[in-house]
């Protein structure tokens, strides 16, 4: 039996680049489809694969803001805004320092670290005023704030990212329910917030399980889960911004998914219609190769259509500069 701790054990092509007729590149991994109930509709590599979601998983980390009651005020943007890695434009920035405000708090308090912001508008606003970055920039600040909230409701300590607080306590609690299983650890990730790690298809299970919720319905966390994916899809601007693959895939979808990629090649989709969720790993930690799987998954789906624009940024021809055909970017084969 592989050990899971080897990521590369088991893993298969998802996607290749081919340039003239000749295969160049082919990026290998996992890949599951889940059902609520646990069952595991596809696979391809392992889905017993452990690894960290990393940002994949924001909704679930966002879930306790949301079912115990402290995130009740929060507008829907803000809610995909506490699911999101967003770039920081003028807007993101505004509402995160908005909502600091609100709680009496500033960007002082956030524990994320200060980061150059990817929209260019507000990097070029910054270079040319001189100003440093602050921490509302990081594309994390939105999940802080989050966090900042539900540690008001429950009045724990201002360390809100150590791992034995009570904020962590209870996403680690959310993340072991959601994902059917007890997390094998945990690593500190970029915005210094622990990460925790599951199998591969105890994330899908999650995405399954987001799917399967439900805004009417009697259970609380169901209700919060609902909330927190109905969001993504209503704002996919805020959960990442323009040029985002998560922003173009869900515009693309239309109200049928809500995706969510992570740092090291990680992504996960939740298809309320088909209540599937599905969750990726490329091995290489090539985020090409995970945004065109995903791309191709949500066009197996049928949650985007085969014709549409948005899937030829992710799949189909490569261009040069001088914008000639010099190859292309496909599914490998067996792989949906």
């Amino acid at each position: 039996m592989p050990k899971q701790n080897d990521i590369a054990q088991g893993a298969v092509p998802l996607v290749e680049i081919w340039r003239g007729a000749r295969l160049e590149s082919a990026h290998f991994g996992h890949a599951v489809v889940m059902r609520a109930d646990g069952t595991l509709v596809n696979c391809w590599g392992r889905p017993d694969v452990v690894i960290y979601p990393r940002s994949s998983c924001k909704m679930i980390q966002a879930l306790p803001l949301m079912d115990s009651g402290a995130g009740a005020a929060l507008r829907p943007q803000q809610v995909a805004l506490a699911c999101a890695s967003h770039q920081a434009s003028a807007r993101h920035v505004a509402m995160v320092t908005g909502w600091l405000s609100n709680l009496g708090l500033s960007d002082a308090d956030l524990r994320c670290g200060a980061a150059m912001p990817g929209d260019l508008a507000e990097r070029d606003r910054l270079i040319c005023t001189h100003e440093h970055p602050c921490q509302s920039h990081h594309e994390c600040s939105g999940k802080h704030a989050g966090f900042l909230t539900l540690n008001r409701h429950l009045g724990g300590l201002p360390d809100y990212v150590a791992p034995d607080h009570p904020v962590q306590r209870a996403v680690r609690d959310a993340f072991e329910e959601v994902t059917g299983r007890t997390s094998a650890g945990y690593g500190i990730d970029g915005c210094s917030a622990p990460n925790f790690a599951t199998e591969l298809q105890g994330l899908g299970l999650a995405m399954a399980r987001y799917a399967a919720a439900r805004e009417g319905s009697g259970d609380r966390r169901s209700r919060a889960m609902a909330q927190l994916r109905d969001a993504m899809m209503a704002h996919p601007d805020m959960v990442a911004g323009e040029s985002r693959a998560c922003t173009n895939l869900m515009r693309a979808a239309r109200g049928r998914a809500a995706v969510k990629t992570g740092a090291e090649a990680v992504f996960v989709a939740i298809l309320p219609q088909q209540k599937l969720g599905i969750a990726l790993k490329i091995v290489d930690g090539g985020v090409r190769a995970s945004e065109a799987a995903m791309a191709g998954l949500l066009r197996h789906y049928g949650v985007i259509d085969a014709e549409d624009p948005v899937l030829v940024q992710y799949l189909g021809p490569l261009r040069n500069r001088r914008d000639l055909v010099v190859g292309e970017t496909r599914l490998a084969q067996g792989f949906v």
